[in-house]
């Protein structure tokens, strides 16, 4: 176990008192080729419904996907969930999704993507609600080009739009909207309210929530820098859903 994470550990709450809010992809799984090419472990599921039974349902997903992706990989597991990276938030299973009043994103920026697209085939594009993400995964050299343009495309609408890096990624998304407010929002509110909260992510786009963890007496870690990859993360969880909470070494 690393100096740091030794630290961070002894800061955590027993899982009574602390809130969990836990990215999705590249935590809780493996990062894929494609955002629906994503594998759920079997035991996952089980170690999440553990994990909620033993912090009294304080359990949320905090991501850059859709809720309903969440709701498809992983059912009404989570109580919570935050997606777009809190521009939309469901309180709890079954609730009307909350969704964040933003300016429309301008119609011309998809077609421009279209238009990359045609040109190289190889870059993949996804549309959120308000927001949209250009991956080149598959085309590390045209990163650069994309970011060029994409940052044009912000620059048109400063005051309500932002680009932000991913993982062989760009997006842009609406001004103000980040993984740390969702916490706040999150935690207002029963079963949430009032617990220390422990967020755990893997990406530049997680670091917002990880500040505000800090700042409410919680924790926040990042894979790889606390845990070495979402395998050992989940065995982790697994532990503390056991009632391990003892066992803080991380192989």
């Amino acid at each position: 176990m690393t100096a740091l994470l030794q630290d961070k550990t002894r800061l955590l709450p027993p899982p009574s008192q602390a809130a969990f809010l836990l990215d999705f992809d590249g935590t809780l799984v493996d990062i894929a080729s494609t955002p629906e090419s994503v594998v759920v472990p079997q035991n996952l599921p089980d170690i999440l419904l553990a994990l909620r039974r033993r912090c009294n349902d304080a359990l949320a997903v905090v991501t850059g996907r859709p809720i309903e992706q969440i709701d498809f990989f992983l059912k009404d597991i989570p109580y919570a969930v935050a997606g777009e990276h809190g521009l939309a938030l469901r309180h709890r299973p079954h609730d009307p999704i909350e969704w964040i009043p933003m300016a429309p994103m301008p119609s011309d920026w998809i077609r421009g993507a279209k238009q990359i697209k045609e040109k190289y085939p190889a870059i993949r594009i996804e549309k959120k609600h308000n927001g949209l993400v250009i991956h080149f995964r598959a085309a590390p050299e045209l990163g650069e080009m994309l970011r060029e343009e994409m940052q044009s495309w912000v620059d048109q609408q400063k005051d309500n739009f932002d680009l932000y890096p991913s993982k062989m990624a760009w997006e842009i998304r609406p001004s103000g909207i980040n993984k740390g407010e969702a916490l706040g929002m999150i935690l207002k509110k029963p079963p949430f309210l009032g617990r220390r909260p422990i967020f755990i992510g893997d990406d530049v786009t997680d670091e917002d929530g990880v500040i505000i963890a800090n700042e409410m007496k919680g924790v926040g870690f990042r894979i790889p820098r606390d845990f070495p990859n979402p395998k050992t993360l989940r065995l982790w969880l697994a532990s503390l859903a056991e009632g391990q909470e003892d066992k803080w070494q991380v192989e």
